[in-house]
C-alpha cells in the first residue's frame, strides 16, 4: 500500500489533480491538515492510456459536473478554465505529471509542502485555467512555493522516472485495500485501523468537518452515517 505512515492518526487522502470532486474537497484538505497530519496518495485518473486530449466531448462532459461542484461547495471555476482551457484543443489533460510534482515538491521541502503544491495545482486548472500537465508550469508554481527551479527539475524528472509509477499503483492499491469507490476517497488510520470516511455531507462545510475530526481522533463520536458519493470513478469515466 501506499506510503503508509506509523503514525497513531493521520488521514489519508486517495485524490487525483484532475477530479473535480477533489478540488470540491480541498478546503475540507486545508482543514484537516490543522486537526491531523494528511498524506496525499495520487490515484493517476487520467494518467497513462486514460489521459485525454481537450475536445467537444470532454468539454460537455465535465462542466455540468464543475457546476455541480462550485454549487456544492462554493469552490471556484475560473473563465479561464471554462471558456479557456476547455476550449483549447491543443492542452491534454494528463494527471501524471501533477502528481509528480507534488511528490518532487515533498521530497525536496516535506510533506505540508507537497499539500500546498497539490493546492496550488488544482488552483491553477480550475481557477486559473492553467495547463498544470506542462513542466513549465509545474516549475512557475513551484517557484511561487519557494523551491528553487533547478532542484524542483530535477527532482521532478527523479520521481517520473523512478517512483511515478510505483506511486499510482500504490495509491490504487490502497483504494482497493479499503474498498474506496473513486477521487475523493478519505481513510481515517487510528493506529493499525483504518476507516473510509464519507465525505459528501461535509462539502462546503469546512469548520464543520474539522470539528468531526477532532471528535474521531478522540473517539468521541456517534460514527459516520452519511452515505451520499461525490466522487470520479478511478479512470474519469463517471463523476457522481
Amino acid at each position: 500500500m501506499s506510503d503508509m505512515t506509523e503514525q497513531t492518526n493521520v488521514l489519508h487522502y486517495i485524490h487525483d489533480p484532475l477530479c473535480g470532486w477533489c478540488y470540491g474537497a480541498a478546503p475540507l484538505v486545508a482543514a484537516a491538515r490543522k486537526v491531523l497530519p494528511v498524506q496525499a496518495h495520487g490515484g493517476g485518473m487520467m494518467a497513462g492510456p486514460s489521459r485525454r486530449q481537450v475536445d467537444a466531448g470532454l468539454r460537455n462532459y465535465v462542466m455540468p459536473h464543475d457546476r455541480r461542484i462550485a454549487q456544492m461547495t462554493g469552490q471556484t471555476f475560473g473563465d479561464n478554465y471554462f471558456n479557456g482551457l476547455l476550449t483549447d484543443t491543443s492542452a491534454v489533460f494528463d494527471s501524471a505529471p501533477p502528481i509528480a510534482a507534488v511528490l518532487a515538491m515533498q521530497a525536496l521541502k516535506g510533506n505540508d509542502a507537497g499539500l500546498d503544491m497539490l493546492a496550488a495545482i488544482q488552483l491553477a486548472h480550475y481557477r486559473d485555467g492553467l495547463r498544470i500537465s506542462d513542466e513549465g508550469t509545474l516549475v512557475a508554481l513551484a517557484q511561487k512555493l519557494g523551491a528553487d527551479a533547478d532542484a524542483f527539475t530535477q527532482a521532478l524528472h527523479k520521481i517520473e522516472e523512478e517512483e511515478l509509477a510505483r506511486h499510482i499503483e500504490a495509491s490504487r492499491e490502497l483504494l482497493n485495500y479499503v474498498g474506496g469507490r473513486g477521487f475523493p476517497t478519505f481513510v481515517l488510520q487510528r493506529g493499525d485501523t483504518l476507516e473510509v470516511l464519507d465525505v459528501g455531507m461535509w462539502l462546503g462545510r469546512p469548520e464543520e468537518w474539522a470539528q468531526f475530526l477532532q471528535q474521531e481522533t478522540r473517539g468521541d463520536t456517534n460514527g459516520n452515517t452519511d452515505t451520499s458519493v461525490a466522487q470520479c470513478d478511478i479512470d474519469g469515466g463517471n463523476c457522481n
